[in-house]
């Protein structure tokens, strides 16, 4: 199936069903929308009008970029929807990234082995640390 890919941010409503679809919280929609705006590069997937994929780049632009939210809807995962919004990731950092750039991420329990087709490592503890998060 073809899908139309753009590169621009999805609509608040749009992004707040996607996540919720995947089970993740949403805070109130003005974090949401700041959140949204404040991004470096978005990839949006659509099934006509209908967001079904998306993922974006977060960071300063320069030293630390960081791929935040790489969502695919249920009912359309496991259709390459998500090589395709990292495929695109990837051409931005290669576009984007100067020698020395750091390139984050938090992957969700189980899904490391996707990230690793892309160049990403687990951290193991002994060279870099284990790495941390706080949800606030």
């Amino acid at each position: 199936m073809a899908y139309k890919v753009e590169f621009e941010a999805p609509a608040l409503d749009g992004f707040a069903n996607l996540r919720t679809q995947v089970k993740w919280q949403n805070p109130d929609d003005e974090v949401l929308k700041v959140s949204i705006e404040n991004s470096l590069f978005w990839v949006t997937v659509y099934d006509t009008d209908k967001l079904v994929g998306t993922g974006r780049v977060i960071g300063d632009g320069a030293m630390y970029f960081y791929i935040q939210d790489i969502i695919v809807a249920p009912s359309y995962q496991k259709q390459g929807i998500g090589r395709l919004v990292m495929t695109h990731i990837e051409n931005y950092f290669t576009n984007t990234c100067s020698n020395g750039a750091t390139v984050g991420l938090l992957s969700a329990h189980g899904k490391e082995s996707f990230y690793t087709h892309y160049g990403y490592v687990k951290r193991d503890g002994d060279s870099l640390g284990f790495g941390m998060c706080k949800f606030i």
